[in-house]
C-alpha cells in the first residue's frame, strides 16, 4: 500500500508551493473524492448519515478504505499545523483555546491512524503485508507523538516517536530508500532530542540510545518483527551516562587534533565522527584497489567521506547552536571543547575536499604535462609502438584540460583560505607556515597551467614569463615547508604535501623554465631572420649581385626607380684638401730656428694687417 510513501509525496507536493492551509485545502478535495469513488458522498440537499466504519473486509475489496481513512488523518493534523503557524508570531505562544484546539484536532487524526492499524493487523482478512502494518504503526505513533508534544507530555511523546524511529530504521535496513532516512533526521530525531532534553537527559546519549531505552516492548508481535529484520536494534539496553558517549561501542569518546585531546560534548557528533573513520578506512581500500581506474572513478570514491565529515560539522554547529540557546557562555568548558571540535572536523572536511581536486589534477598534482584521456583506459594493454603512435589530442583539448586544472587549483586556494579562518588556525604558528607553504605550492602549479596554455597558443615570451613567476613561488613554498612538519604523500590523498613533493614541481619548474628560454630565443631569431628575408626579397637585383639567384632573377626589380634617398659611403675630400695645407715641423727645422739672427728675422717680409692688406 506503501503508506508512507502515500503521505510524503502528499505533503512535499503541496507544502512545495503553499503552507499548511493550503494542504488542508487539498486534502479536503481528495477526500471527497476517494469517497466518491466508494459512493459514501451525502448527496446534494440530502440527509446527513455518518459514515459507517471500515472493516478489514472492506480493505481487502478496495485498498481506498485505508486512503480514506489516512486521508482524515492526514486533513486534521494539516488544520492543526496551520493553527500552529498562525500563532507563532504571538508573543505569549500558543496558549489557551488555540493550544486545545491543535491537539483536538491531532488527536482526532491519531485516532484514524491507529484504525488503520486496527485494520491492517487482521493480515489474513484484510491482505495487508507485514510491511504494511509497521508503516501504519509508525505513522499512527508520529501523529501520537505530535499531539503529545503538544501537550507538553514528554515521557509519552518519547515513546511514540521512539516507536517511529525503530520501526523506520527497520524499514529503511530492510527497502533501502532513502525515504525513511529524510523523515527520520528531518522529523524524527530532533523531535526526540528535545522530549529528552525536556526530560533532563544528557546530550551525551544518542537518539539510537534514546529511542530503544524508551521503546515500548509491551508488543510482542512488533518486537518479534522489529528483530527479524534486525536484530541491532532492540539489543540490549545501555544506561544513560553522563561522562561518556553511550549508544554505540564503537563510537569515539575523545577527539586528538593538533596536540589537543577534547571529549566529544555531544553523541551525534561521536557517532558522525565514528563514521568518518570508517569512511576513511573504505576510502584506503578502494583506492588501494584502484590503479586501474580512471581519474574521475577514483574522486568518486571520495564522496562518502565528503558527506561523513559534512554530517560531523552539521552536528557540531547544531550542538553548538543549543548549547548557545541554554545560555552557556563562551568561557565554559563545554564551549570550550566544541569549538576545538569544530575545528577539527571542519579541517578534516576541507582537507578531504582538497584531496579530491588533487586526484583531479592527474599525476604529481598536475605538475607533469600530461594531456591524455583520463576517462577513458584501454581494455587491452597496448604495446610500446602502439603506446607511440597514438594520437596526440588536439590543442582545444588541450586547452580545455588545463582550464580543468586551473579550476581545480582555484577551488583548492578557496579552501586553504577558508582553513585559515578557522578559529584557533591563526594563534598555530606551524600550522599557518604549513597552509602558507601549501598556498605557495598550489599558486605556483596554477601559473604553471596557465603557462602552458599560452605556451600552446604560441606566445611564448608570456609562457616564460609566467613559468618565472612561478618558479618564485615554488622557492617560497621549498623555503617555509622543511620547517614544518614533513608529511607524506600516502594515498589517498588529502591536505598534506611532502616537501619531496614541492621540490619536485621546483625541479619540473626549472626544467621548463630553462626549455622556454630557449624557446623565446629561438622564436627571436626566426624574427629576425624573417625581418631580414623580407626585406632581401623586396630588394632590387642590382642590391644583391652578391647572392647567387637560385630561385632565378626577377626581370622586374632590377633597380629602384625613382631612386629614393639612401645613405652611400663617400671619400673624406675635404679632410685631403687640408692635409696639402698642413706642415708638420722636422727636428733640422727646428735647430736652425734656435740659431736665427735678428737679421734673418729682420729679412722677413711685413705681415700684411687688416682686411686684404689695408689698414694699420
Amino acid at each position: 500500500m506503501d503508506i508512507t510513501s502515500f503521505i510524503i509525496q502528499g505533503r512535499d507536493k503541496a507544502l512545495l508551493y503553499g503552507d499548511y492551509s493550503t494542504y488542508h485545502g487539498q486534502l479536503s478535495k481528495r477526500l471527497l473524492n476517494s469517497r466518491r469513488k466508494l459512493g459514501t458522498v451525502t448527496k446534494n440537499r440530502g440527509k446527513f448519515r455518518k459514515a459507517e466504519q471500515a472493516t478489514a473486509e472492506d480493505v481487502k475489496t478496495n485498498n481506498e478504505h485505508v486512503y480514506v481513512l489516512l486521508l482524515t488523518s492526514e486533513r486534521a493534523w494539516a488544520q492543526a499545523m496551520s493553527i500552529k503557524a498562525a500563532h507563532s508570531i504571538d508573543q505569549r505562544g500558543i496558549v489557551g483555546r488555540a493550544r486545545s484546539h491543535i491537539v483536538s484536532r491531532l488527536e482526532k487524526a491519531a485516532r484514524s491512524a491507529e484504525q488503520v492499524v486496527r485494520i491492517l493487523s487482521q493480515t489474513d482478512i484484510s491482505g495487508a503485508t507485514t510491511i504494511d502494518v509497521l508503516e501504519a504503526q509508525a505513522y499512527a505513533a508520529l501523529v501520537r507523538g505530535a499531539m503529545q508534544f503538544e501537550k507538553n507530555s514528554w515521557e509519552s511523546c518519547l515513546r511514540s516517536y521512539a516507536t517511529t524511529y525503530v520501526i523506520y530504521n527497520a524499514l529503511a535496513t530492510a527497502s533501502k530508500s532513502d525515504l525513511y532516512k529524510d523523515l527520520l533526521s528531518e522529523t524524527v530525531e530532533p523531535s526526540i532530542r528535545f522530549a529528552a532534553y525536556q526530560l533532563k537527559t544528557p546530550r551525551t546519549v544518542s537518539a539510537a540510545t534514546l529511542a530503544k531505552n524508551a521503546f515500548p516492548r509491551s508488543d510482542d508481535a512488533l518486537v518479534q518483527e522489529i528483530n527479524r529484520i534486525d536484530s541491532t536494534l532492540l539489543g540490549e539496553a545501555q544506561p544513560e551516562s553522563t561522562d561518556n558517549i553511550a549508544g554505540s561501542e564503537t563510537a569515539p569518546q575523545t577527539l586528538n587534533w593538533r596536540r589537543h585531546q577534547v571529549q566529544i560534548e555531544d553523541a551525534q557528533i561521536a557517532t558522525a565522527w565514528a563514521a568518518v573513520s570508517e569512511a576513511k578506512e573504505r576510502l584506503s581500500q578502494a583506492v588501494a584497489k584502484s590503479q586501474d581506474k580512471g581519474l574521475h572513478e577514483v574522486a568518486a570514491a571520495y564522496d562518502e567521506i565528503l558527506i561523513a565529515t559534512q554530517d560531523a560539522v552539521d552536528a557540531t554547529k547544531q550542538a553548538i547552536d543549543d548549547i548557545k540557546a541554554d545560555g552557556v557562555s563562551q568561557s565554559d568548558p563545554r564551549m570550550q571543547r566544541l569549538q576545538i571540535t569544530r575545528t577539527a572536523v571542519n579541517y578534516e572536511m576541507i582537507s578531504w575536499r582538497i584531496g579530491r581536486n588533487r586526484v583531479l589534477t592527474g599525476l604529481h598534482d598536475g605538475a607533469t604535462e600530461e594531456y591524455g584521456s583520463l576517462r577513458r583506459r584501454k581494455k587491452r594493454d597496448a604495446t610500446s609502438e602502439e603506446a607511440k603512435n597514438e594520437r596526440e589530442l588536439p590543442s582545444g583539448k588541450k586547452l580545455a584540460k588545463l582550464k580543468e586544472k586551473g579550476a581545480l587549483y582555484d577551488g583548492i586556494l578557496q579552501n586553504l583560505e577558508s582553513i585559515r579562518e578557522l578559529p584557533g588556525v591563526a594563534a598555530d604558528e606551524e600550522l599557518a607556515a604549513r597552509i602558507e607553504a601549501y598556498e605557495q605550492y598550489f599558486i605556483a602549479l596554477k601559473h604553471l597551467a596557465v603557462a602552458r596554455s599560452h605556451a600552446i597558443i604560441g606566445n611564448s615570451a608570456n609562457a616564460l614569463a609566467l613559468i618565472n613567476r612561478a618558479l618564485s613561488f615554488s622557492f617560497k613554498a621549498v623555503a617555509k615547508l622543511p620547517n614544518a612538519e614533513a608529511p607524506s604523500d600516502e594515498l589517498p590523498l588529502s591536505l598534506d604535501i611532502s616537501p619531496a613533493s614541492v621540490k619536485f614541481l621546483e625541479q619540473v619548474i626549472d626544467g621548463e623554465l630553462q626549455r622556454h628560454r630557449a624557446i623565446v630565443h629561438v622564436d627571436n631569431l626566426r624574427k629576425m631572420q624573417a625581418q631580414s628575408e623580407e626585406y632581401k626579397s623586396h630588394a632590387p637585383v642590382v642590391e644583391k649581385l652578391h647572392e647567387y639567384p637560385f630561385g632565378g632573377v626577377n626581370l622586374d626589380n632590377v633597380v629602384q626607380f625613382p631612386p629614393g634617398l639612401e645613405v652611400m659611403p663617400v671619400k673624406p675630400i675635404f679632410l685631403d684638401v687640408a692635409w696639402n695645407y698642413i706642415q708638420y715641423p722636422q727636428k733640422e727645422a727646428q735647430a736652425g730656428n734656435a740659431q736665427a739672427t735678428p737679421d734673418t728675422e729682420a729679412e722677413k717680409p711685413a705681415q700684411k694687417r687688416g682686411w686684404f692688406g689695408f689698414g694699420r
